[in-house]
């Protein structure tokens, strides 16, 4: 028996068993609470008089924590907390056990299992079992819920009795369709209660290595990979809650769009960033570069230019130094700096870390300089080290450097562009590098671009020196357990280089599209992406290659699209067969602004509560913004709270990933023209609807629109 929870409401309460499964999950609400109450009592037990001792306020402050951990991993807020049961087939005669699926484990007061955590190896045949496969089940039963309430019940059964159940490539479909009818929040939210095989075969995936997902639009493969991160954290509890997992988003609107998923899984500690947040040191960070010279600082080239442009840094002295040290002159030669500074380059990690092979070699040779038996290089050091001939010479050997300032100076300089790049770079692509120096490093504005060079250099520089001891390291590069790239498939080879550094164990999860490579960096194949991540295991692959967001009109649009932007790539395969055929709005061009916010509201009635998105190229985004505040209709802007508006302008470059119930496309040839992959964006814009798609435009429309 199916029932379809959002197609028959009345039908739903008929089954039978609805009102017992209501109770049921009233229970499991009730154990949870009580969970609450005695995770809070604890509290009360672990209490530290003043007198109390240091172990005992450590202890104290070690338990509360878990108290506070237990307690955030126990808060659902508005999710559902029951969403599925199993019942095992029999067995010689016993009846099979059965287990209710949910979002978090819960027990009774005796410790016996009233909910099942999803992740739990036991939940697997909620999510895997076919007509085929059925994995020992009898039956899976899939709850339609809103909250506490159980709004329908859909049952799948299995065994002699059924013949071909199930042998479609979904399981749960009335639940599913639900789920993905239902209208957008601006937010991402979870599919727990909807994962489908080949998605949870991936989420399941082992641990070590590097796991490559593909995935087009519509087939999850993001939802899919926070969830993976979730599944890792709960199965490998120990090393990774120690380690870290770290998720990677393209920028930051993505992040806003994604932030409550693991949250809502009961992980909150999974670190989530952008490229920039990885820096050991703060720089401003903003826009892009142009597209050419993006390229070249993102190609793998910049790590010789750096290193070199480091080694530049490291000079004999050009004159003599002489220094006065009480009635007598101190020396250091042209050829004892040389001889300094070559022994500094075989022993220094790092640039920085070589500082003190120089210090202690000048020191060392002002000191057997002296005429005086008694003079020791401490005492040079202690006299000498701040005068200004001292720390000329010793920042003209080896200067201290932050990373900002190498490619302050770098950049600033053709001379020493010419040197760092040699042969490495042609003409053209050092004079792209080029731009003229600021007053002082303080003042640069660093682009996104440079993030990775920027990263390169602390490899190269290594952290400043300190004089005193210090507290932990806070700028030592972090490490992970686990990192889930997202997106990757634009990530050009320093930013992937970047990432690689702070793979612990060379365990990964990478995700994207090469159909919607749209950047600088757009790779032909994931074999390019492999070759830069760790090698430590051969790298797995996986694919999804179902659809189940976009409907099958949009999707078709798209698809011929993408024959033109990458035909060696299918598109994935809709189950949504119907829906909304897409809307063509022409118009003139003095008019293009204001027709966008009418179809925008237009659009947004049609899907009552949900959300639009206003997709636009880069050249017409701040026209279109104007256009809604003059016709004072609310929206918001691509940043990360723009999302809570019903509204959304947002350029073509930031919205991958993004999911809307309705999109409005504007000027699909400038989106063409503008974007380095310009195809590729056009089709990356066409799919982030799941309900409803209209184009407005003035210009003619590219050829694959047309037919």
């Amino acid at each position: 028996m199916v029932c379809s929870p959002d197609k028959d409401r009345g039908r739903l309460a008929l089954h039978p068993d609805l009102e017992a499964e209501q109770a049921y999950v009233d229970y499991a609400y009730e154990c949870l609470e009580a969970a609450r109450r005695r995770a809070s009592r604890l509290g009360s037990m672990v209490e530290v008089g003043r007198g109390g001792t240091e172990q005992a306020r450590f202890e104290r402050d070690v338990i509360w924590d878990t108290i506070v951990t237990r307690l955030r991993e126990l808060e659902l807020g508005d999710a559902s907390l029951v969403f599925g049961r199993i019942d095992r087939a029999a067995d010689n005669g016993d009846p099979g056990d059965t287990f209710y699926i949910g979002r978090l484990a819960v027990s009774d007061a005796g410790q016996e299992p009233v909910v099942v955590d999803w992740r739990a190896p036991v939940a697997e045949p909620f999510y895997r079992a076919t007509g085929r496969a059925p994995m020992g089940l009898a039956r899976r039963r899939h709850f339609a819920t809103k909250g506490r309430r159980v709004l329908g019940i859909e049952d799948e059964v299995f065994g002699e009795l059924v013949d071909g159940v199930d042998q479609e490539d979904v399981v749960g479909r009335g639940t599913l369709m639900t789920a993905l009818e239902s209208a957008r929040t601006g937010r991402l939210g979870d599919i727990v209660a909807t994962i489908q095989g080949e998605q949870d075969e991936i989420i399941r995936a082992e641990l070590p290595g590097v796991l490559v997902v593909q995935g087009g639009p519509g087939t999850g493969k993001t939802v899919v990979a926070l969830h993976r991160a979730a599944y890792l954290l709960y199965t490998y509890r120990f090393p990774l809650e120690g380690q870290g997992v770290l998720v990677v988003g393209p920028n930051r609107l993505f992040l806003g769009y994604i932030e409550q998923v693991l949250p809502s899984l009961g992980e909150a500690g999974v670190e989530l960033v952008v490229l920039p947040d990885l820096l050991t040191e703060p720089v401003r960070v903003r826009g892009n570069d142009h597209q050419a010279t993006g390229r070249i600082k993102g190609d793998l080239r910049m790590a010789q230019v750096l290193a070199k442009a480091v080694r530049d840094r490291r000079r004999p002295l050009r004159d003599e130094l002489r220094v006065g040290f009480g009635v007598e002159t101190l020396r250091l030669t042209v050829a004892e700096s040389a001889s300094i500074v070559a022994d500094a380059r075989r022993r220094a990690r790092t640039h920085n870390g070589g500082r003190r092979f120089v210090e202690q070699g000048v020191f060392d040779a002002l000191a057997r300089s002296s005429r005086r038996d008694d003079v020791t290089a401490g005492d040079v050091r202690d006299r000498l080290r701040h005068t200004i001939e001292v720390r000329e010479a010793l920042d003209w050997m080896w200067p201290v450097l932050t990373p900002a300032q190498l490619l302050h100076d770098l950049f600033g300089s053709k001379a020493l562009l010419r040197s760092a790049a040699g042969d490495a770079l042609s003409d053209e692509e050092r004079d792209a590098l080029y731009r003229p120096r600021s007053a002082t490093v303080d003042d640069v504005v660093c682009t996104n671009d440079d993030v990775p060079l920027l990263d390169e250099a602390r490899a190269l520089l290594g952290p400043r020196p300190r004089r005193r001891a210090r507290p932990p390291e806070d700028d030592e590069v972090r490490t992970y357990g686990h990192i889930v790239v997202d997106e990757a498939q634009d990530l050009s080879p320093m930013q992937l280089r970047m990432l690689a550094r702070r793979s612990l164990n060379g365990s990964m999860t990478v995700v994207g599209d090469i159909a919607q490579a749209t950047g600088a960096w757009a790779h032909a194949d994931w074999d390019e992406i492999v070759a830069l991540l760790p090698q430590k295991r051969p790298a797995r692959r996986a694919e999804l290659t179902i659809g189940y967001r976009i409907p099958a009109p949009n999707m078709e649009l798209a698809a011929r699209v993408l024959a033109i932007a990458a035909p060696d790539l299918s598109p994935p395969r809709s189950i949504r067969r119907d829906g909304e055929v897409p809307r063509f709005v022409a118009v003139d061009e003095s008019t293009l602004v204001d027709e966008v916010v009418r179809v925008a509201q237009d659009e947004l009635d049609a899907v009552n509560t949900g959300n639009v998105g206003v997709i636009v190229p880069a050249s017409l985004a701040d026209a279109v913004a104007d256009g809604f505040e003059r016709a004072g209709v609310p929206y918001g802007a691509a940043t990360r709270n723009g999302l809570d508006e019903r509204i959304t302008v947002v350029p073509v470059g930031l919205v991958k990933g993004l999911e809307l119930d309705a999109s409005v496309v504007v000027e699909p040839a400038v989106i063409v023209d503008e974007e380095a992959q310009g195809l590729r964006a056009l089709y990356v814009a066409l799919t982030r609807a799941t309900k409803r798609l209209s184009i407005v435009h003035a210009h003619p429309l590219p050829d694959p629109l047309t037919s």
